[in-house]
């Protein structure tokens, strides 16, 4: 008696749901989407969903490993033998499952067990049938995703939906192809699903991208706080900040900005501005240490404050209730240290681009038939100074050192990066950084 390692439900769907072949994508493709077969995709939905969160990997990542960078077909071959053996939803059985992994070992694949051991076998059946579901409930929640585009849901389909995509999410199965339906419901419904999710707890290390497209979202409401003045609201950073016309979105990057005395006259004014921008301590806890979260956060921030002008007390708090609102937890943190926290990196991101900038204008005094002006050469008098001030503090160092490196031409810039590749009481990485350009 054969062991199906499939519900009832999955061995029982109708064409073309129940090809494990290339070829029920194309069936799929070439179906229109009516409200007959909208409802046999969410059934086929329904009889996909496992009863606990699944972990679906490929059916032996080691031998992924062996094979990588090879160029035999050997790996394909051998995927190829699943859906050979069995094409269909009623044929996944552990029975061909072990004719399978036999066909592996004549294969030679160096993974397999000689001879294959039951504990293998089972491993193999389970990742398998998962692989299964996984890869039908893609197909049918792409097929949602066409008929919700196209506007073709009514609100009860679109609650179905929205519900089942939720319900993948969380048990980790076709979670990319469920939020993408989600985002095409939008708002409020595919908005709201989103925002629960990211703040559930069974959703674990999906949060990240699930939060990732609940801000695309969201977009759009940043981008409306964004154009409203500022009228009345509190400043949060320095009047020389506050002029720049440069935008985060570029990174506050200066770009083709001509040399004159305005513009040198506005950087040494930014640059001091930053230094008094108070400098608050590791804000490592407020990401919980996860790079992805850190960059999230700083999205919300860069769209409700693209500008230097626009950020203000009132902004900053919209922004701390945003992230948590997204599901951010931040320990130890309050609104204020928030604030704080980000006018000193949006201050040492102003830094960066300014120190690179004055790093790639022309050094000394240049030819007679220069097409580009040489920089002012009582520029780097205060550059230098303001360089090893920034550097000091662990404000944009690299940028800072790169910067007197490119103008160690000069007495005050070899100077100053000779004082921080040695001062002892300076950060390790400060000291390797002046270290590795010292002349």
């Amino acid at each position: 008696m054969d062991t199906y390692l499939l519900p009832a439900a999955m061995r029982e769907l109708p064409p073309p749901w129940h090809d494990l072949t290339y070829r029920r994508s194309q069936a799929l493709e070439a179906l229109a989407p009516t409200e007959e077969r909208r409802e046999q995709a969410r059934q086929v939905l329904r009889a996909c969903l496992p009863d606990r969160r699944q972990s679906v990997h490929d059916w032996d990542e080691e031998l992924r490993d062996f094979y990588d960078d090879r160029d035999d077909h050997t790996l394909d071959e051998a995927d190829a033998w699943l859906t050979r053996t069995m094409p269909t939803t009623d044929q996944v059985t552990r029975e061909r499952v072990v004719q399978v992994v036999g066909a592996w070992a004549d294969m030679g694949i160096p993974t397999v067990p000689e001879p294959p051991t039951e504990q293998w076998v089972d491993e193999v059946a389970a990742e398998w049938a998962a692989s299964v579901r996984q890869s039908l409930a893609y197909d049918a929640f792409a097929f949602i995703e066409r008929a919700t585009i196209a506007g073709l849901l009514n609100d009860a389909e679109a609650e179905d939906a929205a519900l089942l995509a939720a319900a993948f999410v969380r048990v980790g199965v076709a979670v990319e192809a469920a939020v993408r339906v989600l985002v095409s419901l939008g708002r409020p419904r595919g908005e709201q699903a989103l925002m629960e999710l990211v703040h559930d707890d069974e959703v674990r290390d999906f949060r990240p991208y699930v939060r990732s497209r609940l801000l695309g979202l969201r977009r759009w409401v940043y981008d409306v706080r964004a154009q409203e003045v500022t009228r009345d609201e509190e400043p949060l950073l320095p009047e020389g900040l506050r002029g720049l016309p440069h935008s985060w979105q570029n990174d506050f990057g200066w770009g083709a900005t001509a040399p004159d005395s305005h513009s040198l006259a506005q950087a040494r004014s930014a640059l001091e501005a930053c230094l008094t921008v108070e400098r608050v301590p590791d804000d490592a806890q407020m990401c919980g240490g996860a790079p992805a979260d850190c960059s999230a956060i700083a999205e919300v921030v860069r769209a409700l404050m693209p500008y230097p002008r626009l950020v203000t007390r009132e902004r900053m708090n919209d922004a701390w209730r945003e992230c948590q609102a997204l599901g951010f937890e931040f320990r130890g943190i309050d609104a204020d240290c928030f604030a704080k926290v980000w006018c000193k990196r949006i201050a040492d991101r102003v830094t960066a681009a300014v120190f690179r900038w004055l790093a790639d204008l022309p050094q000394g005094g240049g030819a007679a038939d220069d097409k580009e002006p040489a920089a002012l050469s009582a520029t780097t008098l205060w550059a230098a100074d303001l360089a090893e001030r920034c550097a000091r503090c662990g404000s944009a160092v690299q940028e800072a050192v790169w910067f007197l490196h490119r103008t160690d031409d000069a007495p005050v810039s070899r100077e100053a990066l000779a004082r921080l590749a040695f001062d002892p009481s300076l950060p390790v990485t400060t000291r390797n950084a002046a270290q590795e350009w010292s002349p």
